[in-house]
């Protein structure tokens, strides 16, 4: 299953945001990676670059490579909307950013993981595609075995209060998709217009 696999820290430290971890790294002085740093580097960004640097941040964010970006970015195209926009709402919609969202998984590549094991369902079906695409109202749950795994349930920690698109019972081990977020209820700082932008040219 194609994902990224290559060192997190260098991919935050390139964007200067903890996007791949924790950001321990990443503090006042971190520089990016490369052997002089942001000393040999353009000091102002072309457009193209800072299109290109959005896309590529929400393609790491999101854990998506470059061909099923492109297909979402033009299913975000053909729907009715702002471009940008319903993009977010239908990388939030990915099975795997729903049940991190909902906090049965500390984090995306886990949820990715939990999900590609087969310890989720979605409306009582086992799933292992990441990249199922839910709808509003699908109930997304981990399996009866999986609530057993302490290893699996140890690692749930409940949903953010301010994730008000999903919801989540704790003792049942059960969520649901409750609609699309609207952009600014989205925490991820991802510029979706210069993405729009890049695809457009």
């Amino acid at each position: 299953m194609a994902r990224y696999t290559g060192p997190k820290t260098k991919i935050s430290r390139i964007f200067g945001e903890p996007i791949l971890g924790n950001g321990k790294y990443l503090g006042k002085n971190s520089n990016p990676p490369g052997q002089h740093g942001a000393s040999r580097k353009r000091k102002q960004l072309g457009e193209y670059a800072l299109q290109l640097r959005e896309k590529q941040k929400a393609k790491y964010t999101y854990g998506v490579l470059e061909k099923q970006f492109r297909n979402l970015f033009e299913e975000a195209n053909r729907r009715k909307g702002v471009t940008g926009e319903t993009l977010i709402k239908l990388l939030e919609a990915r099975l795997d950013n729903a049940v991190f969202r909902m906090g049965m998984a500390p984090s995306r590549p886990a949820a990715r993981q939990l999900v590609s094991h087969k310890h989720v369902t979605v409306n009582g079906i086992v799933v292992n595609t990441p990249s199922c695409q839910l709808k509003p109202g699908d109930v997304v749950a981990l399996k009866p075995k999986a609530q057993n795994n302490t290893a699996i349930t140890s690692a749930v920690r409940g949903k953010n209060p301010k994730f008000s698109w999903v919801d989540f019972n704790e003792k049942e081990f059960k969520g649901t998709f409750i609609a699309y977020p609207e952009r600014e209820s989205v925490p991820e700082n991802i510029k979706e217009q210069l993405i729009v932008e890049l695809y457009s040219k």
